[in-house]
């Protein structure tokens, strides 16, 4: 299980982040990671980017990773190949004039079209830990969040005969899990995410969440902006040819 490069320059490094692959460790287990894959193709990387300091203390390098996708979650990563670089790509990130698409499968028929979910989000005291929507007047930090969605098609699983939806969402900021918290408290979670629809049967096929990180539009160092996109994996494939069927 290795990500594969769509595109590379001097400054630069595009990929399609499989899902099942975690972007970095988490300093309790050892397992195959986007950044051990870096370090191996990619040594002169090591040195670009901010390290991150686990729960047990442990200093875990990020080399040229500028933002993440959850281990389930497939798709467009970039990554900086230079100090230079990743200020540039980050402070675009923080500054939300990235553009970001995510193609997800969800249960149930949305009533709408097309919407946009203004919702604030806050960390739940769980194990594993987990996001939630703030409530009124609730006393944590909250972190502003905005996603925009659309319909693409609607069908219905043939093993179980549940509604499902694909979808498009495009969230204006970044925060932890935000399309699945979001399409969550839509009504609407994606299919087969075990942590905030573990209650759910997986449908048309998938065994992880349904969730791919389809493009990325971006500038780029050398003064070019860019849409990066990822190709549907199979399980997706097989499901939009369900769909389409």
């Amino acid at each position: 299980m290795e990500p594969t490069v769509i595109y590379e320059d001097d400054d630069i490094l595009v990929l399609n982040k499989p899902a099942g692959l975690i972007v970095h460790g988490d300093g309790r287990t050892e397992e195959p990671s986007v950044a051990g894959w870096v370090m191996k193709h990619y040594p002169a990387l090591e040195q670009v980017g901010e390290s991150w300091t686990s729960p047990q203390g442990e200093v875990l390098g990020r080399p040229g990773i500028v933002h993440r996708l959850d281990r389930d979650t497939s798709g467009v990563m970039i990554l900086a190949k230079t100090p230079e670089a990743y200020a540039f790509l980050k402070e675009q990130f923080q500054s939300r004039t990235t553009e970001k698409t995510y193609r997800a499968f969800v249960y149930g028929h949305p009533k709408h079209d097309q919407g946009t979910i203004e919702a604030e989000i806050v960390r739940i005291r769980a194990v594993p830990p987990r996001w939630g929507v703030a409530r009124a007047g609730e006393d944590k930090k909250h972190r502003a969040a905005v996603t925009d969605w659309r319909v693409l098609s609607r069908c219905v699983d043939p093993e179980t005969g549940e509604k499902v939806a694909y979808m498009e969402a495009r969230p204006k900021t970044g925060r932890t899990h935000q399309i699945r918290v979001h399409l969550k408290h839509l009504g609407y979670p994606v299919v087969c995410d075990k942590l905030y629809a573990k209650e759910r049967p997986c449908l048309l096929g998938f065994s992880r969440q349904a969730l791919h990180a389809a493009s990325l539009t971006i500038d780029l160092p050398s003064g070019d902006r860019r849409t990066f996109e990822a190709p549907p994996p199979a399980d997706f494939t097989a499901a939009i040819e369900h769909v389409d069927k």
